[in-house]
């Protein structure tokens, strides 16, 4: 099994998936061969909020001026 990141291409009325020549070459896909697909997709994650309420980043040099 390989897994690989590609984009979906509009090919005539329909959509395709790029094999990377890398993949193909590791599996000996030929053309016209039978292959299963497992489709997941990449969401963005809104992330605006998510760390509200946290302590403020304190960087390690503040913290060790105020020691000595």
């Amino acid at each position: 099994m390989v897994v690989v990141e590609s984009y979906v291409k509009k090919w005539g009325n329909s959509l395709g998936v790029v094999i990377p020549m890398e993949a193909v070459k590791s599996m000996k896909i030929k053309e016209k061969d039978k292959i299963v697909v497992d489709i997941m997709t990449k969401k963005r994650i809104n992330g605006f909020g998510v760390f509200k309420g946290a302590k403020p980043f304190v960087r390690e040099e503040d913290i060790l001026d105020r020691e000595f």
